[in-house]
């Protein structure tokens, strides 16, 4: 069941701001107006420009970020994860162009998102555009133009929709932050296992060899 959120409109541009995670203003888009944007928007958009995904947070379209850094190492996860599921078959992976409604007012994109299979329910079409089918895992690989406010908002929306662990991909430093709640939080180094714990048992990836496969240009000669 979707979880209302209950938040009295912005009176200003900066509460506005505020409430989004000080996003950059060419990330938010005008049309609809902030505060009137519904689900149906965010997949009229989709279709419309399909390069372009808007996550809805509070009824206001705000662009997703993503670089090819970003979408390499997100897809080097997701095809970890797809070997991982053919072997243990207790769930689905989707990747960054896969919405989700977490909320009543919310549809977010993880890079990388696993749903167990208990949060599908039976018979849901798989066809379904934005599901309501909470991720058990949300991973987010932060890109340069994602605001640190951002990402604490996003985590927090995470967990209170019931998302159970949080991964964050930070390239630079190669390393992940995984998060048990918004406030109880490991980080992860080159010279770590990433785990799966009990989301994942058995589910295990160097954070050395991620990267390094990912973000390889050219093979050694």
């Amino acid at each position: 069941m979707m979880i209302a959120t209950e938040l009295a409109p912005p009176e200003t541009l900066a509460e506005l701001m505020d409430r989004l995670g000080n996003v950059p203003l060419d990330r938010i888009r005008l049309h609809p107006l902030p505060g009137t944007a519904t689900v149906e928007d965010v997949l009229r958009l989709c279709d419309r420009e399909p390069k372009r995904l808007c996550e809805l947070i509070d009824g206001v379209l705000v662009e997703k970020v993503m670089g090819h850094q970003e979408s390499r190492l997100a897809a080097r996860l997701i095809q970890a994860l797809e070997n991982y599921l053919d072997e243990h078959d207790i769930g689905i992976v989707a990747g960054a162009d896969g919405p989700h409604q977490i909320l009543d007012d919310q549809v977010r994109f993880p890079d990388v998102a696993f749903i167990g299979y208990e949060r599908i329910p039976e018979g849901a079409d798989p066809a379904t555009p934005v599901p309501e089918w909470i991720p058990t895992l949300a991973v987010e690989v932060i890109s340069k133009k994602n605001t640190k406010a951002e990402m604490v908002r996003k985590l927090r929306d995470y967990f209170e929709a019931g998302v159970e662990l949080v991964w964050y991909v930070d390239p630079p430093t190669r390393s992940v932050r995984v998060y048990h709640s918004p406030d109880a939080c490991i980080t992860l180094t080159d010279a770590d296992m990433l785990d799966g714990e009990t989301i994942l048992p058995g589910f295990r990836i160097s954070i050395r060899e991620w990267f390094d496969r990912a973000l390889r240009v050219r093979p050694n000669s």
